[in-house]
C-alpha cells in the first residue's frame, strides 16, 4: 500500500488514572494514555500521557518538527507527560496543541500553566518554546495541516472531554476515551460517530461487575464497548485506559473474554501498531 493512504496508530501509553511500572505490567505497559496517529505521511497525537515522553524521544531522533497534538481532556493523566516532551522545548519544533473540551485556548494554556508551576513543577509553560494553543468546541470538525480533517464528538466525562475520528483514504478511525455510557442523548451521538469505524479505540477502564461501585466516575466497561461496536459496525475494537491495579496476567484474561464475544477485538498494549487497513 502507498504510505500515502495508511491511516495507522501506535499506542505509547494505554492506563488511565496512574502510572503503572513494575513487574507486573512489563508486557500491557504502565504509561498512561499517549496515542500517535498517522494519517498518510502527517502525524497525530492524542493526549499527552506519561507515554508521551517516549514518543518525543523518538520525534527527537527522527527529527520530525511539527505535529499536532489533541487532547480528549485535561486530567492528570492525559497531560502529566507534556512537562517531559522533549520537542515542546525545542524552538525548531511546531506543536500545535488543541482542545475542544474548554472555553478557550487560553483557558487550556492556563490549566497546563497550573501544572507546570510552583511548587508542583519548576519549569514554566514559557519555556516550552514550540508549542502554540488552539482551540475548537467538541462537535465540531478541525482542519490540521497537511490536509488532515478530523471530527469530534462530545463525550460523558467529568469536567467534558472530547472523542475524535479520522478518515483517510476510505478507512475510519475512532477514538473515545474518556467516556462513561449512561447518557441517552451523548451514547446515540457516539455511536453515530464511530459508524462504521474500522478501529475504535475505546475506554474500558472497568468491568460489568465493578462499574456499579463507580457510576459517576466517567468511564465505561468491556463489555459495554463490545456492544457498541456490535451496533455501530465496527470492524476492529482496541480495550483501551486500563485500570492501573490489572497485571499482565488479568488482561491476558480480559483479552480472552474480549475475544470470545468478537475475535477481531483486542485488548491494548504499548507498542501495538494497527492499520485501519488490516
Amino acid at each position: 500500500m502507498d504510505p500515502a493512504d495508511r491511516l495507522t496508530i501506535r499506542f505509547w501509553g494505554v492506563r488511565g488514572s496512574l502510572p503503572a511500572p513494575g513487574p507486573s505490567t512489563v508486557r500491557y505497559g504502565g504509561e498512561t494514555t499517549c496515542l500517535e496517529v498517522m494519517v498518510g505521511g502527517e502525524r497525530v497525537i492524542v493526549d499527552c500521557g506519561s507515554g508521551a515522553r517516549w514518543l518525543g524521544l523518538e520525534l527527537m531522533k527522527q527529527g520530525a518538527l511539527g505535529a499536532d497534538l489533541l487532547f480528549t481532556h485535561s486530567h492528570m493523566d492525559h497531560i502529566c507527560g507534556l512537562p517531559f516532551f522533549v520537542p515542546a522545548y525545542d524552538p525548531n519544533y511546531d506543536i500545535r496543541l488543541w482542545a475542544g473540551h474548554v472555553a478557550s485556548a487560553g483557558a487550556h494554556q492556563d490549566i497546563l500553566e497550573r501544572l507546570m508551576s510552583p511548587p508542583i513543577f519548576p519549569v514554566p509553560t514559557a519555556a516550552l518554546k514550540a508549542c502554540r494553543f488552539r482551540s475548537f468546541h467538541a462537535g465540531e470538525s478541525i482542519d490540521l495541516p497537511g490536509g488532515v480533517r478530523v471530527d469530534t464528538v462530545r463525550l460523558n466525562h467529568p469536567g467534558g472531554a472530547t472523542g475524535y475520528r479520522f478518515d483517510h483514504a476510505g478507512r475510519r478511525l475512532c477514538i473515545i476515551t474518556d467516556h462513561e455510557h449512561g447518557d441517552g442523548d451523548i451514547d446515540a451521538a457516539v455511536a453515530a460517530f464511530v459508524a462504521g469505524a474500522d478501529i475504535m479505540v475505546y475506554d474500558a477502564m472497568y468491568n460489568a461487575a465493578e462499574y456499579p461501585n463507580r457510576i459517576g466516575w466517567g468511564h465505561s466497561t468491556w463489555q459495554e464497548g463490545l456492544a457498541l461496536a456490535a451496533r455501530a459496525g465496527v470492524r476492529r475494537t482496541a480495550i483501551f485506559h486500563h485500570d492501573p491495579i490489572r497485571t499482565d496476567d488479568d488482561l491476558d484474561r480480559l483479552d480472552g473474554d474480549v475475544k470470545a464475544i468478537d475475535p477481531r477485538a483486542l485488548v491494548a498494549h504499548e507498542g501495538l501498531v494497527l492499520d485501519a487497513a488490516d
